[in-house]
């Protein structure tokens, strides 16, 4: 079987730090999970690499050995890149903008094996073991480190099937009279960039509710309502006349953040930098 960075990279970490606790606090990982990286390079290399002792690790022969070839695959690896490299983000992102641009990617980088994982909740990178998140929206206070990407437009849009049966409104105050699609979480969204006598925003009660914004989206295609939703996975549906913006002279500053988190601060894995350079190619195109 075929050795990954990772393992390789937790070898060299404990080798050059002495321990596996120390060596998963430098990789914030946790010890058992650098325990098992171990475990896998040494069976799939057939040997026997550290001998741990109560006192210490100590390098067996083939150990010895090993480090070099290891040390010099991983300097090759962040010259070109490659190795696997695990991408979460929401649902609607992966699908319209994540997914489009795969086969350019690994095409463009073949050593590089991607993951994707789609989760519409703000989950803890190191936990999950995702080396990048895309997150569209204002990010919480944390200690990732954040690229900004691009903004996205959010707009309110109806079938033209819907228009039809229930007409089109011409004020915002009209949206009491209409079915409202919305969002069981986060809340926010449920905020319309709407100006307005009173404010640049308007509060809905939505009438049907869904947690993801391609549920969202498809219960407005099926003409269910008016909805509020992104750019980026609505551009086809407004270019071939299947989603239609409503309130268009009313629409406030709807612009939403796409930003790249992961964690620290010191210069970005090859992998993941490339993988990054190829989305904003896409996004600012």
């Amino acid at each position: 079987m075929k050795t990954n960075l990772d393992e390789m990279l937790a070898f060299v970490s404990v080798v050059d730090s002495g321990s596996i606790s120390a060596a998963a606090e430098q990789l914030e990982q946790t010890a058992s999970g650098v325990s098992r990286a171990l475990s896998r390079l040494e069976e799939k290399l057939a040997v026997t690499l550290l001998r741990r002792t109560t006192r210490r690790l100590e390098l067996t022969e083939e150990g010895e050995a090993s480090v070099e070839v290891a040390e010099e695959q991983m300097a090759l690896r962040r010259q070109a890149p490659a190795g696997r490299l695990r991408v979460n983000t929401a649902s609607p992102f992966m699908l319209h903008v994540i997914v489009p641009l795969v086969a350019d990617f690994r095409a463009r980088y073949p050593p590089i094996e991607l993951e994707l994982h789609s989760d519409d909740r703000i989950i803890d990178l190191l936990e999950r073991r995702t080396d990048l998140a895309i997150r569209i929206g204002p990010l919480p206070d944390s200690s990732l480190h954040a690229r900004p990407l691009c903004h996205t437009m959010r707009r309110v849009l109806a079938s033209p099937a819907y228009l039809a049966r229930h007409g089109t409104p011409e004020q915002v105050e009209d949206l009491a009279r209409h079915s409202l699609i919305g969002f069981t979480e986060p809340d926010r969204l449920n905020d319309w960039p709407l100006r307005h006598a009173l404010g640049e925003s308007w509060r809905i009660t939505p009438a049907l509710s869904a947690s993801s914004g391609d549920t969202v989206r498809e219960l407005a295609l099926a003409g269910e309502g008016l909805a509020c939703l992104s750019d980026f996975m609505t551009e086809k549906d407004r270019q071939r006349g299947d989603l239609l913006e409503v309130l268009a002279a009313r629409r406030g500053d709807g612009r939403q953040p796409i930003n790249a988190v992961y964690y620290r601060n010191t210069a970005l894995a090859s992998r993941i930098g490339c993988f990054l350079d190829d989305l904003s190619e896409r996004l600012c195109a």
